[in-house]
């Protein structure tokens, strides 16, 4: 028995042995399906985040999340640059221009709507329009330059607007008409957002949701002119596929104009936060 129970003792050591210096087995399955999702790291959480970065190079910076009724359309840039609430001023919640970022939207009516600034600026020939916008109508104005505040202006350049199609267009003015039009119609009634620039370096550009979708780099000088930037409304007469209603009407957040050209990547950053 002693012998017995010796060998079993010697049997499980080297069992234990053999267990110690085998090698280490483990198998896994795993399955990753993504057919139509991306992932990355934005460098901006919020809309409201996106456009103070670039704050230095900006004009004004209207954030049009204001309650229902207000006049005044707060400047965040930092410029003291206030805009004013014309006609009509209500708001909507839902669905939110940037989704992260809450608040209200600006809701224009189509008829009386729209935003003036609150002071001239002599001839910028470099510079940068922007807001996100939402509407199911063809037509209107998103953001123009004119020689008047608040009243229809005779001289009216730099002027992103929707033609009759259902276009984004941004056109300038220099003794001939310039435009350049999105390929794709933008009144699907979802959020999108658009920046036009122009430089004496790069011509035209005109951004779609952070993608450039048209340019003319032979097209480099605005209209010699003094004015005031408008938004929602002014006169659009004469321009190619101009409707007959220049009022916009639908929804806006965070319009801007900067004395710079935003780059491609800041414009896709700026989209890239509402997402």
């Amino acid at each position: 028995g002693r012998v017995v129970a010796a060998l079993l003792v010697v049997a499980l050591a080297v069992v234990v042995l053999l267990n110690q210096f085998a090698p280490t087995r483990s198998a896994y399955s795993a399955t990753v399906t993504n057919t139509g999702n991306t992932a990355a790291t934005a460098p901006y959480f919020t809309c409201g985040a996106a456009a103070r970065a670039d704050a230095a190079g900006a004009l004004f910076a209207n954030d049009l999340d204001e309650a229902a009724g207000s006049r005044t359309a707060a400047d965040s840039s930092g410029k003291n640059a206030a805009g004013t609430y014309q006609g009509s001023m209500t708001t909507t919640a839902n669905p939110a221009a940037c989704a992260r970022d809450g608040g209200t939207a600006y809701t224009l009516n189509g008829s009386t709507s729209f935003v003036s600034t609150p002071r001239s600026y002599q001839n910028p020939t470099t510079f940068s329009e922007e807001v996100w916008f939402r509407t199911t109508v063809a037509g209107g104005l998103l953001i123009g330059f004119g020689s008047n505040q608040v009243a229809t202006s005779g001289q009216h350049d730099r002027q992103i607007y929707i033609n009759t199609a259902g276009q984004l267009v941004f056109g300038t003015y220099n003794s001939t008409t310039q435009v350049i039009t999105s390929p794709k119609a933008v009144t699907d009634g979802a959020w999108h957002h658009v920046v036009s620039t122009m430089s004496p370096t790069n011509g035209m550009r005109l951004y779609l949701d952070g993608t450039l979708v048209a340019s003319n780099a032979a097209y480099r000088t605005p209209e010699n002119a003094t004015g005031y930037f408008r938004i929602g409304y002014d006169t659009i007469t004469g321009w190619p596929g101009a409707p007959a209603n220049y009022w916009f009407t639908g929804s806006m957040r965070y319009a801007a104009v900067y004395s710079t050209e935003l780059s491609a990547t800041q414009v896709a950053n700026h989209a890239a936060a509402g997402r």
